[in-house]
């Protein structure tokens, strides 16, 4: 929805990409029954493949630039500034759930 509909300079470019680490995160946690770390990894390395299709700009190489879906889904331009903030997502994921490792081994120990 950020990527449809917010056309502004902080959101869309960094809180979006933020975001869809995040949201490809619980969207697999809720089919797969995998490790959190693996969760974590798997949508970060989704992300930075995402971005290397933008760097090696498959869309225009492919002919499927014209399909308005697919530029939202890969996006069209790459940025190094993606990837930290794919990165920094990964982080909010592995340190939230570290967090809740913790809090909830100390409410099984009490």
């Amino acid at each position: 929805m950020i990527a449809i509909f917010v056309r502004d300079t902080i959101i869309r470019p960094f809180f979006g990409d933020f975001l869809a680490v995040i949201g490809l995160y619980f969207l697999l946690k809720s089919f797969l029954n995998v490790s959190d770390k693996a969760l974590t990894l798997a949508s970060l390395g989704f992300a930075y493949f995402l971005e290397l299709l933008q760097y090696l700009d498959f869309l225009a190489w492919s002919g499927l630039k014209n399909y308005r879906l697919l530029a939202i889904i890969i996006g069209s331009s790459f940025d190094w500034g993606d990837i930290l903030v794919y990165t920094l997502g990964a982080l909010a994921l592995a340190f939230a759930s570290g967090l809740t490792a913790r809090l909830t081994h100390q409410k099984l120990t009490k």
